[in-house]
């Protein structure tokens, strides 16, 4: 017979925490590709890049993540199980992606990285499990 116990304050407040980050970065993502769609010299090129894209090509898979993780995170919000899982998988394709993104505009891929990396641990905290059981 397993006892179901309460999730606690820690895991609740971690779970809305992460989907409210990842509201913010799908809505700063779909920023950064409208401004990549409608103003591509926005973006400076660096000549010694590693990946070499096309800004109006990142601008769309900068909008279509960011509306996606922004859909996930309210997914998360409403206490799906599922969003917790995709948010972490989805989380982990932002950081990839601004890590590319990283030679076109510095500060704030790592900015979006940093927020990627906060949702995956927040999302991946179970909170319950440091809670002392009571008999």
């Amino acid at each position: 017979m397993s006892v179901q116990r309460e999730p606690s304050g820690w895991a609740i407040g971690g779970a809305m925490f992460a989907g409210s980050m990842m509201i913010m970065i799908g809505i700063f993502d779909a920023l950064a590709g409208l401004t990549g769609i409608l103003r591509d010299d926005f973006y400076v090129n660096t000549p010694h890049n590693l990946f070499k894209f096309d800004v109006t090509a990142w601008g769309w898979v900068h909008l279509v993540i960011g509306i996606v993780v922004a859909c996930a995170g309210y997914g998360v919000l409403s206490g799906a199980t599922w969003a917790r899982v995709v948010g972490v998988i989805l989380a982990m394709v932002v950081a990839i992606e601004n890590f590319m993104f990283i030679p076109y505009y510095p500060f704030w891929s790592l900015l979006i990285i940093a927020l990627a990396v906060w949702v995956i641990w927040a999302l991946a905290f179970r909170g319950d499990d440091y809670r002392i059981s009571q008999p």
